[in-house]
């Protein structure tokens, strides 16, 4: 018996609750392991509203990052021991393999035994973030040194770590963000320039930025209007990864800038990477390196115990924080 997080019904953060339940032992090529520390994603939350690409048979467990010490290791599963302190690379579904709860069972192949120099709160924070943006600079956009790159949602915990990689990568990283509150804060977190669009112009600034040269590669999680002015600025042949969708507003198709520049404009999962055994083990090498040189830090906004998940929540959807939010059990 463990505690976990379920909800019984589609709503709000009120329809988390931690109950006790049966957990039985791992499967063949699986592991189980006793949580320390959870990651929130916004994909929980959608989750748990009835909006997200995986539907959730009633009564769900939910959560997609996890950090702790290995309990049991199922059948045929080599390289791992009991008390390992390992971390999670999300799994496909989580309505099949559920984060939130103090014993948690995931297939053996996305279980990481993380650097020991690592907390597991940092632990919790990495997989996501990392593998979402390494994904789509790396893999999709070819991100190079002195590529111009703009970054929407720069605040969130996916928005860093692509100023992060851009910075290892030699590219230049701009950073857009409602307000000004945060400019000074993205700048400490290594934006070369950052951008208030609530208060800028998105197209004048990024035009004074980039010059003739133009951006290149865009990484997008809003849509919405912003798709005009983000295209004009771009380069000839440039792309924009959009992985997000968080704009209530309709989001413009911008025909005459991407035929005029022959743009390439890309939905972008990051299963795309964590369901590609080659791509996900050339991801790990990347960010386990980045970890350990610390080019890559994650960036962790607030910590909350596990009974205040409802709180948690509250404040993943209340758009205020910097980086991730943690919860630790």
């Amino acid at each position: 018996m463990a505690r976990a997080v379920r909800f019984h019904r589609h709503g709000g953060p009120e329809v988390l609750g931690i109950e006790t339940v049966d957990v039985p032992p791992p499967g063949k090529g699986e592991v189980q392991i006793r949580v320390r520390a959870l990651g929130l994603n916004r994909a929980e939350a959608l989750l748990r509203r009835g909006t997200y690409i995986e539907t959730a048979t009633l009564p769900s467990g939910l959560g997609l990052e996890a950090a702790g010490l290995i309990e049991v290791v199922g059948e045929g599963v080599a390289g791992f021991a009991p008390g390992d302190a390992v971390s999670i690379v999300p799994p496909l579904s989580m309505v099949r393999w559920p984060a939130y709860a103090e014993l948690a069972t995931f297939p053996a192949e996305l279980i990481v035994k993380h650097p020991p120099e690592f907390g597991f709160e940092a632990a919790a924070a990495v997989w996501m973030q990392y593998l979402t943006a390494y994904g789509a600079l790396v893999e999709v956009a070819g991100l190079s040194r002195g590529d111009i790159i703009a970054i929407t949602a720069a605040s969130s915990s996916v928005g860093l770590a692509a100023i992060q990689i851009a910075n290892r990568i030699g590219a230049v990283p701009v950073a857009l963000t409602r307000t000004s509150t945060k400019r000074g804060a993205l700048r400490d977190a290594g934006a070369a320039h950052v951008i208030a669009s609530d208060e800028e112009d998105i197209g004048a600034r990024l035009a004074e930025i980039a010059g003739a040269t133009g951006v290149r590669v865009v990484l997008d999680a809003v849509g919405g209007p912003a798709f005009e002015p983000l295209t004009a600025a771009m380069s000839p042949g440039g792309i924009l990864i959009e992985y997000g969708g968080l704009s209530p507003e309709p989001t413009p198709f911008p025909l005459f800038n991407v035929l005029g520049k022959s743009l390439v404009l890309r939905g972008y999962l990051v299963h795309e990477i964590t369901g590609d055994r080659a791509r996900l083990e050339r991801a790990k090498a990347f960010i386990l390196d980045g970890l350990a040189d610390g080019s890559l830090k994650p960036v962790i906004a607030r910590t909350f115990p596990f009974e205040e998940i409802v709180e948690a929540h509250r404040f993943l959807e209340s758009n205020n924080q910097f980086g991730k939010i943690v919860v630790t059990i």
